[in-house]
């Protein structure tokens, strides 16, 4: 080697070499990925969302069961206090009617007076004006009369205490009625009591 060669080897060429370490136009080395090296006794993250998945649906399924019973308690309960409610009206109305029923038929005879003293033509003055007063207020109360001659004869609403055939029927009929009867509503308090004439 010339002393030439020594001298291109110098500090020349070692100036080269570091320009070339530090040349901007050189690929840059890639740069590393993120924990692509990890130290070998570090451990992987756990899964905590995927984990928390099965749980968050498991007790999603629990709450929903838990609202169904509760859904069904609620409407069980709603639906027997609506009978109870019904049960108790029902039950208040017809001690009602009981009730209006005993003072009705308590009422009864003096109701026969008068229509007694109707038909003989003694229902006048201020005595007939005392009879018009209580006839109205027992209708407001749902008293109904029944039994007038000529009525077909229903052994459920009539008392039968006279039997006889005529000619002029064509099937049992109310030709007398010696005392009428009522009802209160679908009850019957007191059956008419006639004289039934059937087809000779």
């Amino acid at each position: 080697m010339s002393a030439k060669d020594d001298e291109n080897d110098g500090p020349a060429a070692e100036r080269e070499v570091i320009q070339g370490e530090i040349d901007p136009t050189t690929e840059e080395t890639p740069k590393k990925k993120r924990g692509a090296h990890r130290a070998p006794d570090e451990e992987e993250p756990a899964p905590v969302v995927e984990e928390a998945k099965p749980a968050l649906g498991a007790e999603l399924s629990a709450l929903r069961g838990e609202l169904d019973e509760r859904t069904h308690d609620l409407q069980r309960v709603t639906a027997e206090y609506a009978n109870y409610r019904k049960r108790v009206d029902r039950d208040r109305g017809a001690a009602a009617e009981q009730t209006t029923g005993a003072v009705l038929t308590a009422l009864l005879p003096v109701l026969d007076d008068i229509d007694r003293a109707r038909e003989h033509g003694d229902l006048v003055g201020p005595f007939a004006s005392v009879a018009e007063q209580l006839t109205a207020v027992t209708g407001k109360l749902g008293l109904v009369a029944f039994g007038e001659k000529g009525d077909p004869f229903d052994p459920n609403r009539h008392e039968a205490v006279a039997h006889q055939t005529s000619a002029d029927v064509t099937e049992a009929t109310c030709v007398e009625v010696m005392r009428r009867g009522y009802t209160l509503g679908e009850r019957l308090l007191r059956p008419a009591m006639v004289a039934v004439a059937d087809p000779e």
